[in-house]
């Protein structure tokens, strides 16, 4: 079973990142995206923008650093 392609806008350091990313390192960025977007059915750019950017503040208020997350997505125990 095909399951639909989205296109995502974004700068060119972040696409080069995922590209070179490992399968499972991509399955796990897309796992995300599909969680923010159960979060709201419908949202707006505007209203997903904010939705990041609030769990990003949340993580960060918690203690989660880019050297972190890093560390969690190239843990192959996470898989």
């Amino acid at each position: 079973m095909n399951e639909p392609v989205i296109m995502i806008p974004t700068d060119a350091a972040t696409a080069a990142r995922y590209v070179a990313a490992s399968d499972e390192q991509r399955l796990k960025i897309e796992l995300l995206v599909r969680l923010l977007l159960l979060e709201r059915p419908r949202p707006s750019p505007d209203s997903l923008l904010q939705l990041m950017d609030a769990m990003s503040a949340e993580a960060q208020a918690n203690g989660l650093t880019p050297e972190i997350l890093e560390a969690i997505l190239n843990d192959p125990d996470e898989a």
